[in-house]
């Protein structure tokens, strides 16, 4: 059952947020949606955005300033919540890189987290109710993200490539078993056992695969970002792509930082990249 919080027009469109009580989590969950005026009258592409640390469903939404070209190419754009709110885990809240706000995208399995910290999961239950509510075509659903969601972005196209059909990141985490948000992360998450983490690294998971996406993947990275060096190891994404035959275009831009004025400025030929993908006849 979706509760409509709010709706409010944009750009001849609709963009609404919504809460419904998902299967995955166990628990109460927001998203928002931008519905273009094209959805009034036909099922029309969609592009799913998985925010950061600290971020919420209204994050992009308010920031991006994606709305415009979504509208013009007629695409519907999906945010998740970044974590599971009300788990009751303790600390749950302590810190702004675990717990709240910093759901990493991955099915927890170590207790308390494994109950309700489920986001992978919950992006594909999101995905099944978008499908059944909405008027998305199922065969052209895309994906995106920024920091830790463009880890998951990455992670979520690699293990599902039936379900999206690209995918791109800003500033993406690419290796999160290899530096410190992501060691983190995985050791409260997982547990210790490393092998297991490999299965949410996409740097592991393009290693072990050939071409997944011949039309390419998309990256832009800033480099006056402050987590550039230590938390986001572009490099070992790039390595894992040369290695898998995976065409991979890696914009590196001097003076952009983490921030979401990075990312209003490149917004827009992700979308089109992504529009591009969809527009193309399945292979």
């Amino acid at each position: 059952m979706l509760e409509l919080i709010s709706e409010h027009g944009c750009f001849g469109g609709v963009q609404r947020f919504y809460r419904h009580q998902s299967t995955a989590t166990g628990l109460a969950m927001r998203f928002s949606v931008f519905l273009p005026a094209q959805a009034s009258a036909a099922r029309v592409p969609a592009l799913f955005y998985l925010a950061g640390l600290t971020c919420t469903e209204e994050t992009f939404i308010i920031k991006a300033g994606a709305q415009r070209v979504a509208a013009e190419l007629g695409m519907i754009l999906i945010a998740p919540d970044t974590s599971p709110r009300g788990a009751g885990v303790p600390g749950e809240t302590d810190n702004w890189d675990l717990g709240v706000g910093a759901g990493f995208y991955l099915d927890a399995t170590e207790t308390p987290w494994n109950t309700h910290y489920r986001m992978y999961s919950y992006i594909l239950e999101l995905r099944e109710l978008l499908i059944r509510e909405f008027p998305v075509q199922a065969n052209r659903i895309s994906i995106t993200g920024h920091s830790m969601g463009g880890h998951g972005a990455l992670v979520m196209a690699l293990r599902n490539p039936d379900k999206f059909r690209s995918v791109s990141a800003f500033a993406p985490i690419c290796a999160p078993s290899q530096c410190p948000w992501g060691i983190k992360a995985f050791s409260a998450y997982l547990g210790n056992d490393r092998q297991s983490w490999l299965e949410y690294d996409a740097s592991a998971l393009m290693q072990q695969m050939q071409t997944p996406f011949p039309g390419s993947i998309l990256i832009d990275q800033g480099l006056s970002d402050q987590f550039f060096p230590d938390q986001l190891l572009p490099q070992a994404f790039e390595a894992a792509c040369l290695q898998a035959q995976q065409p991979l275009t890696l914009h590196r831009h001097a003076g952009y930082d983490h921030g979401y004025y990075f990312i209003s400025t490149f917004i827009e030929a992700h979308l089109r990249f992504h529009h591009s993908q969809l527009q193309a006849e399945p292979a």
